[in-house]
């Protein structure tokens, strides 16, 4: 994936019965700009917002399915890897094949133990 096919990669895959305008496409992709700055606020301070980034993870599936994973580490830098695949791995959503760089990727202890705390 790269800067020219992501968008079509993200209309391809977009599947939101009730949206209607490209305003609704635009709102639902900008959960992955909401999630990144929430990793990044966690990354900064360590004030994780589980239940707000859990939200946008589930509308994301919701609309997108699996190809949440793959827009979501193409969008999010690396040192933010290892919070979203804690997340995924919280949500059963780590794709087991193709065995890709996201299976490799070391999860963050301190965020899926306060996953598994709620």
């Amino acid at each position: 994936m790269n800067e020219g096919n992501y968008l079509l990669f993200a209309i391809k895959f977009y599947n939101n019965p009730q949206a209607v305008t490209r305003d609704d496409f635009e709102s639902d992709l900008k959960r992955i700009r909401y999630i990144k700055r929430l990793l990044k606020r966690y990354k900064n301070t360590g004030e994780l917002k589980v239940h707000l980034i859990l939200n946008h993870l589930i509308i994301l599936f919701n609309v997108f399915d699996d190809a949440t994973v793959p827009l979501l580490f193409y969008h999010l830098e690396e040192d933010l890897w290892s919070s979203i695949k804690s997340f995924l791995v919280f949500l059963n959503r780590v794709p087991e094949y193709p065995r890709t760089k996201i299976n490799e990727i070391i999860v963050d202890e301190n965020c899926l133990k306060q996953l598994q705390s709620i």
